[in-house]
């Protein structure tokens, strides 16, 4: 909006639309939580009556939603009852889908709002409280959260690096920095059957998550999933290191030692893959529409201590571990970037 078109009516609805925006949130939590996007997506029609019946529900609760849902343009109206909005099936009711967004609205619903809430005090004594040890409902929430970069990582991404597909085709291995619960561990050896996977991260509670991942998708041969320290790996091992939504989470004091040890473990040739967001530089790019989710994301996530880099900070980082050669930087999604970069 240009300066002059802003007027006070004009900055009190845009007040009043985040309002909604935050209920709406809510509103999609509690769909999803409760199953009334899947079930609508398994029976598109149903009536509120009939939704409330399935589910084991308060049916004045399902009709008030269902009417909410329907003016935020969520439903649309079948009959007496109602369906989904177009391409909501796979964006709110099918978890296994590269769209799927349910567990980023978890997330923001079930954790973000209570971490704004202690953020009062992080203004005012300056202590965070980070992501790691907040129990497994958290950090299946945050693996949800990422598994459309997950699948776009292992499907898309990496088969489409100079050379990968060669070296994991001959029995080649990839490793992943911070792996959390497995979700890309396991996504990557069904993308790459002949290669192995090593995946490694500092919170044993996802690591436990993990094994279990692995050995039900019977991968134990090929996928290992580590609990501690990158300078515990054997240096030029990788044919490539993938960080998906990682580096942010990193400390800064010790990012480059991080960056380091994962560039260290790989072999010359080898792929350093970066999947995450980039903090404007400037006020200028604070405004740009590609910068609008790191901005939030970074807000969002300022308890957790979390700092997201710039570019410049980025490319410092792969330059300072001596990964020296073009650093490939395109954006996918809402505001993720993706970096890559042979070792010499």
């Amino acid at each position: 909006m240009a300066r002059n078109e802003v007027t006070a009516d004009t900055q009190v609805a845009r007040i009043f639309e985040w309002r909604r925006g935050f209920n709406t949130i809510y509103l999609m939590h509690i769909g999803v939580q409760l199953g009334l996007f899947e079930a609508l997506a398994e029976s598109p029609g149903t009536t509120p009556a009939q939704l409330a019946h399935k589910l084991g529900l308060q049916e004045s609760c399902v009709e008030r939603w269902c009417t909410t849902a329907y003016g935020m343009e969520l439903l649309d109206a079948e009959g007496r009852g109602f369906r989904l909005a177009p391409f909501l099936d796979v964006i709110l009711a099918s978890p296994s889908h590269p769209r799927y967004l349910g567990g980023y609205v978890q997330l923001g619903a079930q954790f973000a709002g209570p971490d704004f809430m202690h953020c009062l005090e992080a203004f005012r004594t300056g202590r965070y409280v980070p992501f790691q040890g907040r129990g497994d409902a958290f950090n299946l929430a945050i693996a949800s959260s990422t598994w459309g970069l997950q699948v776009i990582t292992a499907k898309k991404i990496l088969p489409g690096l100079a050379g990968l597909n060669e070296r994991l085709s001959g029995g080649g291995t990839i490793l992943e920095v911070g792996c959390g619960t497995g979700n890309l561990l396991v996504q990557i050896a069904k993308s790459f059957p002949a290669a192995h996977v090593v995946g490694i991260d500092i919170d044993a509670a996802s690591i436990a998550i993990a094994h279990g991942r692995i050995a039900g998708a019977n991968l134990g041969d090929r996928v290992q999933a580590r609990h501690g320290s990158l300078a515990d790996l054997p240096a030029a091992g990788f044919d490539a290191a993938v960080m998906v939504e990682v580096l942010h989470e990193i400390g800064k004091d010790i990012r480059p030692a991080v960056v380091n040890d994962a560039a260290r473990a790989l072999k010359p040739g080898g792929w350093m893959v970066i999947v995450d967001e980039t903090y404007p530089s400037n006020l200028d790019e604070a405004r740009r529409p590609e910068f609008r989710f790191p901005l939030h994301t970074g807000f969002e996530e300022l308890l957790w201590g979390n700092v997201i880099p710039t570019r410049e900070e980025q490319e410092s980082l792969l330059r300072t571990a001596g990964l020296t050669g073009r650093i490939d930087r395109s954006l996918i999604g809402e505001g993720f970037t993706v970096l890559a970069t042979q070792k010499p």
